[in-house]
């Protein structure tokens, strides 16, 4: 019943709809109904601006981070159960109750897993986003192979329920995307204002 109950508390905590919360407090907008609308950081960033989509970033991997920290806090140590309830989290913030089960698209919320859980992947994680993002110029596509060299990375730890954890998440966040695929493949997805894609298109 405890750990029912602590999975319970960290699917409610994933649920907080950070960028719709922001979004309507200091901006009276909904962000639903601008840009993508979606509810996480990149469509924040379009539409809100940076000091905005900075907050929800945070907030976002901070649901992920204490979603898979309450067993932890808790007293049932560094265990599989983290990642339970990291999942939780995750789940919740992709069909968050509070948004009649509609969310965002998993990925910092994921970050704030493997922060909790393995800091080591975290940095890793943000280093091949980063380089991705350089190249691609598109947040989408990075985050969609990302999430995939994170699982085939997994693999040197010989670890293989973190593995397979790895890539459960990696097919959510890629099922998420599915839409964002859908425009990569008819060259009309939006592109960040830097990278080599950005300045290969302008020039």
């Amino acid at each position: 019943m405890e750990i029912a109950l602590l999975v319970i508390l960290s699917y409610l905590i994933g649920s907080f709809p950070s960028g719709v919360i922001i979004g309507r407090l200091f901006f009276h907008k909904d962000i639903r109904n601008y840009g993508s609308g979606n509810i996480g950081t990149t469509n924040t960033f379009r539409v809100l601006g940076k000091p905005a989509g900075i907050i929800v970033l945070i907030m976002d991997i901070s649901k992920g981070v204490i979603g898979t920290s309450l067993p932890l806090w808790l007293g049932y140590g560094h265990t599989y159960l983290m990642l339970v309830a990291g999942a939780a989290a995750v789940i919740g913030h992709c069909y968050s109750i509070f948004l009649k089960f509609t969310g965002g698209k998993a990925v910092a919320a994921s970050a704030g897993i493997l922060l909790a859980y393995e800091p080591r992947f975290f940095i890793v994680a943000v280093l091949i986003f980063l380089v991705l993002v350089l190249l691609s110029s598109m947040v989408s596509l990075a985050s969609i192979l990302g999430s995939i060299l994170i699982v085939l990375l997994s693999l040197f730890l010989k670890d293989p329920i973190f593995t397979a954890f790895l890539a459960i998440i990696a097919c959510l966040l890629i099922y998420r995307h599915r839409s964002n695929i859908s425009r990569i493949k008819n060259g009309n997805e939006s592109l960040v204002p830097f990278g080599l894609v950005y300045h290969l298109k302008k020039n």
